[in-house]
């Protein structure tokens, strides 16, 4: 035999040799070879595909095997467990060539003698010549087993990722996808990382769901990979900025994952690997500290950049991590090409799931999860407690599959499923992997779907909302709408741009692609409601909180060093997500501006919050900045600001006071700012002003002094020249933005800003409502117009 052919060094091959030794093992090689001096890859040694032919025809198996695939039919379960189960039999207690098998335990004798051992713990990866490809994803259809000792437990798990080639999910698969190429695969040996003592994960270049590119998106979990791979836990998960992230700490958002188990090595030597609750520490922590996750982070981007280099094309990647608690040092032990987003012929269309009403409301929705995909599927519920049991017999096409997570062996039901529902799971496990592949719509990370969903119920599971995904009782009605945002006209030629006005951050990467000019308004008071939720008084008085207040903010505030700490960085990622999705294009971000009935809504609120006839007049905005009583709350929000254009680099974020009624009340809120160390013009720091107020137009010359823009309030402007209550329905007939007198209004403001070389522009349903009113704005060359995200494709077409 010759072992240059059927057994290589990992470091021995690349790319160029897919067809030898599979995706998995020729991108680990090139790793090695290409960039070793960067990042840690383990090494190993490949048996290649043509070792796999070897044994293959030693034991006369390929025809046998090619009569029972040709007549197996892939969409009936039963037939295809059967059938599939036969052939890894066939496989697995076939005979390993005297050769082969002398050759793969010289191999494994070396490398054990590498690392100074007798039988060195090992992880025996399968790695298919079809699989990790830049247009076609085989991944996770084949096996992989991890701490491998000794002789016979090699030789045993080479067969068995041999057979693997022939999962019931790959013979589907490759079925399913028309491919009739041949198939063969490579085995890894490879040195195990000890992460059961430490933690690993998954790590992709872009962002899984929306496809932003301009993200690393992180999951982890304690212990071996293979719980955040299947799904079985709810993971961490961080969010790193790359454009600055070779000069900041750009972690623009990390979530706390429920890590409640983790896998470790076993001390049964029969079955290597066993299954442990985590402890409370663990359960309270971040897996990788932020030092470490941006360490990783700068791995993937240099592993997506060699790969785009090598392909002639952008290619991100996704990626398997390990943190060893032995050595404490990180490794990569897989990459592969991305394959959902990066095969798409036209980033610019895009086709959007919107409710026909609004149904967020509690005693419709049934549970939440992390939303995989940004669709909504119809169905009956179909809960399936294993692919082996009665009712997976009974699975239909349309239903929906609810289960405690999935497997590759649930792939033919998922096929069939109208959306897919787990208890577990995060947005890099193979549900969500997998379902973003078949374009179904998914939640994962449920907790107790199995539990209070029911068998034959219908439901509408819903993944339009941004992040958080519901699933709602009955049939919902909701309509698709398809934009291809590069057919839409241009303001080209005219002065006015028009911009976005963003509430919700789970929804915004999705809005990168939109031909703006950045954000017009960005409010904070959005962020605080739906990422927080507690009055931020109550966060800075904890210890005078009533009992349940105290535990609900610290249960809230796990994983951070203090619930200051949390609230600050939790506000602060609310606006990073924002700033991240359109940079370097300006964000414009307000200050809070609660009322104190709103604020009352907040957990803790009506503890702080006075009684007032009309809350509209009343203590907000500015007049609570620099006050005593709001000071500390404020400098929150300050420190928030700071982080995000400081510690991120996200410097294209600009703040903007809300409801400032006189010229003094700004200074005092400047040197508030000054004080909690945001200046206006230090490190490029830009203040803008809501004109909203009939003061900020009547002085609008001495307010300029103090501020680089104005954004025209027209709601509050409105209803404060006329004299309305925005709220009263029975006065709308009285006027909007068209009466004269508000015309009036802004025309002044927006030549005041003129005369003094200040930035103006709206932020308001006026321009989009009323055709006119947007050409009497463009008329006075007003910047900028912002609109919310459905408004932009009718404005554009109306004023081109």
């Amino acid at each position: 035999m010759e072992n240059e052919t059927h057994l290589k060094w990992l470091e021995e091959t690349g790319l160029e040799e897919i067809e030898l030794v599979g995706g998995k093992n020729a991108s680990l090689g090139e790793m090695l070879r290409g960039l070793h001096s960067i990042c840690q890859i383990p090494s190993g040694f490949v048996i290649t595909s043509v070792a796999y032919d070897y044994f293959m025809k030693y034991n006369n198996l390929h025809e046998a095997i090619q009569q029972i695939i040709t007549h197996t039919d892939t969409d009936t379960l039963t037939e295809l467990m059967t059938n599939g189960n036969m052939i890894r039999q066939k496989i697995y207690n076939s005979k390993m060539p005297p050769s082969l098998e002398k050759g793969i335990l010289e191999y494994y004798h070396d490398f054990s003698t590498r690392y100074q051992m007798d039988n060195v713990d090992v992880a025996v990866r399968s790695s298919g010549t079809a699989e990790d490809l830049p247009d076609a994803s085989f991944a996770g259809q084949q096996d992989t087993y991890l701490n491998v000792q000794g002789a016979d437990q090699i030789l045993d798990k080479v067969r068995a990722c041999f057979a693997s080639l022939y999962t019931d999910r790959a013979i589907c698969y490759r079925k399913t996808m028309g491919f009739e190429k041949p198939v063969r695969i490579s085995v890894c040996v490879q040195k195990m990382v000890r992460s059961d003592i430490g933690c690993s994960g998954v790590a992709f270049s872009i962002h899984p769901d929306s496809g932003f590119r301009d993200v690393v998106c992180i999951n982890g979990s304690y212990g071996l990979g293979e719980m955040v791979v299947s799904g079985q836990i709810k993971p961490d998960e961080f969010l790193v900025f790359k454009p600055t992230l070779e000069t900041h700490a750009s972690i623009i958002t990390k979530t706390l994952g429920d890590k409640d188990h983790k896998m470790i090595y076993s001390i049964d030597p029969s079955k290597r690997t066993h299954i442990v609750a985590t402890g409370a520490h663990e359960r309270n922590s971040y897996c990788l500290t932020d030092a470490q996750a941006l360490e990783l982070a700068r791995w993937v981007v240099a592993i997506e950049t060699y790969y785009s280099k090598k392909y002639g094309r952008w290619c991100p990647v996704d990626v398997e991590w390990a943190y060893d608690g032995q050595l404490h040092q990180l490794f990569i032990v897989q990459a592969r090409p991305e394959t959902i987003h990066s095969r798409k012929s036209n980033t610019s269309e895009f086709t959007e799931y919107k409710l026909a009403t609004n149904l967020k409301e509690s005693e419709t929705i049934l549970c939440t999860g992390v939303a995989v995909g940004q669709s909504i599927g119809v169905g009956n519920v179909r809960c399936i407690s294993s692919i082996h049991s009665a009712e997976s017999e009974l699975f239909a096409e349309g239903d929906v599959l609810v289960t405690e997570y999935t497997d590759p062996t649930y792939e033919p039901l998922m096929k069939k499923a109208s959306a897919i529902i787990t208890d577990k799971g995060g947005r890099t496990s193979h549900a969500a992997i997998v379902s973003r592949e078949l374009g179904k719509t998914a939640l994962v990370g449920c907790g107790d779907a199995t539990h209070i969903l029911r068998d034959g119920q219908v439901v509408s599971v819903c993944c339009a909302l941004g992040d958080t995904g519901y699933v709602f009782k009955g049939e919902i009605p909701f309509t698709t709408v398809k934009t291809n945002l590069s057919d839409l006209p241009s303001l080209e030629g005219k002065h006015t741009r028009v911009m976005l006005n963003v509430g919700n951050p789970d929804n915004c990467f999705r809005y990168n692609p939109y031909p703006v000019a950045g954000v017009g308004l960005a409010r904070e008071e959005f962020i605080i409601a739906n990422h927080i939720g507690i009055h931020p008084k109550a966060v800075l008085q904890i210890n005078e909180m009533p009992l349940e207040i105290q535990n609900e903010i610290r249960q809230r505030a796990r994983g951070y060093p203090s619930e200051r700490a949390w609230y600050e960085q939790r506000l602060a990622d609310g606006v990073a997500l924002i700033s991240a999705t359109f940079y370097p294009r300006p964000v414009i971000v307000r200050f809070s501006d609660f009322k104190s009935n709103e604020y009352k809504d907040l957990l803790g609120g009506d503890i702080f919050e006075p009684n007032e006839e009309n809350p509209m007049l009343g203590f907000r905005g500015c007049s609570r900045y620099y006050s005593d009583s709001f000071k500390g709350a404020f400098k929150m929000e300050c420190n928030a600001i700071k982080r995000v254009r400081e510690d991120m680099g996200l410097t294209n974020t600009i703040v903007m006071l809300p409801f400032c009624r006189t010229v003094q009340e700004c200074q005092k809120t400047l040197a508030t700012m000054k004080e909690f160390g945001l200046e206006r013009g230090v490190k490029g720091l830009q203040v803008y002003l809501m004109c909203e107020i009939p003061s900020n137009v009547i002085l609008a010359d001495e307010f300029c002094t103090y501020v680089d823009g104005f954004s025209i309030g027209s709601n509050d402007l409105t209803q404060l020249c006329l004299g309305l209550d925005r709220d009263a329905g029975t006065l709308t007939h009285i006027g909007n933005e068209t009466n004269p007198a508000v015309k009036k209004m802004i025309q002044m403001a927006i030549e005041s800003c003129k005369r003094n070389g200040v930035k103006v522009g709206i932020c308001g349903q006026g321009p989009s409502d009323i055709p006119e009113f947007a050409q009497f704005l463009m008329d006075l060359e007003i910047d900028t117009i912002s609109l919310i995200p459905d408004s932009i494709k009718d404005f554009l077409l109306n004023n081109k």
